[in-house]
């Protein structure tokens, strides 16, 4: 795929500009879909609460989450944004963000070092500043401005053998940053005000950090408020998850073993998804209340290992 950058007045990096309008279209639908946004951005536009405020975003680069940032806008921030994920995002919708002139650097199918240069660009503002504010999901935002921090005041922790490819990634583009500003790092968390986390993964990192003094700032754990867990874990798994599936494989589902791995708000949203398809349904799950959760719906709960062979998806 050809990734173009339009030209040095566009602050962006894209797959393909000319998707803009269909992107366009499929936003005006979202807003019809997300009401609480909107009326946010009706209530707070003419005030602009978060004026001159720097937000770096690292979100799945959506329809939906092109609807946020510009809510984000609207209400006065200065917003950069990259994905949180190599596939995840619509190119149709970073089209249409970059056409409004905001800063996203996004495409379907980046390489690992894509990914860590686009983060490394959304956190990166006019004048060398970084941001006030982070909205993160999986912590890779937040990783590489506390690991770039700490690289600063000891470079040696970039000289260890990298678990993953990803890691090795990471490494690379922070030691590259070190010399080409050594203070790169410090400047920005100077100005950095809170980060917003919404996985589990990142929260993880997040109270790891705490619990080890690393923390540079508050942040919000948006991964465990009621709303998240108990809405989106559940219903919008429930809708994703067959989609996904089929996307990524064309199969049909009926008549189809699908084993669920946990049967948490996540899991419960999946089992009902593939039994509404017409599977054969088994959970596995360490916890004993889910798992007689899982049995009282009417699941056939067994363990991994009973499962190995057995399951198709």
């Amino acid at each position: 795929m050809s990734i173009s950058t339009i030209d040095r007045g566009q602050d962006y990096k894209i797959a393909d500009i000319s998707l803009a309008d269909w992107g366009r279209r499929e936003i005006s639908i979202a807003e019809k879909e997300m009401p609480g946004l909107m009326a946010v951005r009706k209530k707070y536009a003419p005030l602009k609460p978060l004026k001159g405020v720097r937000i770096s975003g690292s979100l799945h680069m959506t329809i939906q989450t092109a609807v946020l940032i510009e809510t984000l806008v609207a209400l006065g921030a200065d917003v950069r944004w990259c994905s949180c994920n190599i596939f995840s995002t619509q190119d149709h919708a970073a089209a249409a963000i970059a056409k409004a002139g905001i800063p996203v650097f996004a495409w379907k199918g980046e390489t690992l070092k894509d990914y860590w240069w686009c983060t490394l660009q959304a956190l990166t503002f006019p004048g060398g500043k970084g941001p006030n504010l982070v909205v993160d999901d999986g912590g890779d935002a937040t990783l590489m401005l506390h690991k770039g921090y700490r690289a600063e005041e000891d470079p040696s922790i970039l000289d260890v053998e990298p678990g993953s490819e990803d890691e090795k990634e990471l490494l690379l583009i922070l030691k590259e940053e070190l010399k080409r500003d050594p203070n790169r790092w410090h400047r920005a968390v100077s100005e950095w005000k809170g980060v917003s986390e919404e996985t589990t993964t990142g929260v993880h990192r997040l109270y790891h950090m705490m619990k080890n003094n690393e923390l540079l700032v508050p942040a919000i754990n948006v991964n465990d408020s009621v709303t998240k867990s108990k809405f989106d874990n559940l219903y919008g798994c429930r809708e994703s998850l067959a989609d996904g599936i089929k996307r990524a494989t064309d199969v049909m589902i009926a008549g189809k073993v699908v084993v669920v791995c946990g049967y948490g708000d996540v899991g419960k949203g999946c089992a009902q998804s593939m039994r509404g398809f017409g599977a054969r349904v088994i959970v596995t799950e360490i916890d004993p209340i889910c798992a007689l959760q899982a049995a009282m719906e009417g699941f056939e709960v067994a363990t991994i290992e009973d499962t190995l062979g057995i399951g198709d998806i």
